[in-house]
């Protein structure tokens, strides 16, 4: 299984986006290749919404009621199996936050990254692996 960081997502659905086709061949050769099936959680889906939604970001960002349709689909999508935060999910995330020294703009990450080593997630798919190196623990898959 390999769990994919909001970039990817955003840069799947946003066509204006320079990696747009590359990143959508290489989640194409990852999925089929292996048959492995894609993690997601309720916050990559918010935060995917947040962002596609701005039109600060994009000169042309995703209406609400297209990226809420957009968010259906990759959540309900045959592929994907849903991992949710649990107990041991703050824990980790609360220790890695403290352990690594991370500030504010590391929350999302670092509660991302804990949710997918306690679901059991060792890959994980992102545009910037930098954010995730820190943790030591993931195979990291940059498109």
């Amino acid at each position: 299984m390999i769990g994919l960081d909001t970039t990817i997502l955003v840069q799947l659905e946003i066509v204006e986006l320079p990696n747009h086709t590359r990143i959508r061949q290489a989640l194409r050769r990852e999925i089929q290749a292996s048959g492995q099936e894609i993690a997601l959680a309720p916050q990559i889906i918010a935060e995917f919404i947040h962002v596609v939604t701005d039109g600060g970001r994009f000169e042309r960002p995703l209406g609400m009621q297209e990226a809420l349709a957009r968010a259906a689909q990759w959540w309900d999508a045959s592929e994907v199996r849903h991992v949710y935060p649990t107990q041991e999910v703050t824990r980790l995330f609360l220790e890695w936050m403290i352990q690594h020294q991370l500030g504010r703009k590391r929350i999302l990450d670092t509660f991302w990254a804990a949710t997918l080593w306690c679901a059991g997630v060792r890959r994980l798919m992102t545009s910037n692996p930098r954010d995730f190196h820190v943790f030591g623990r993931f195979e990291i898959v940059v498109p």
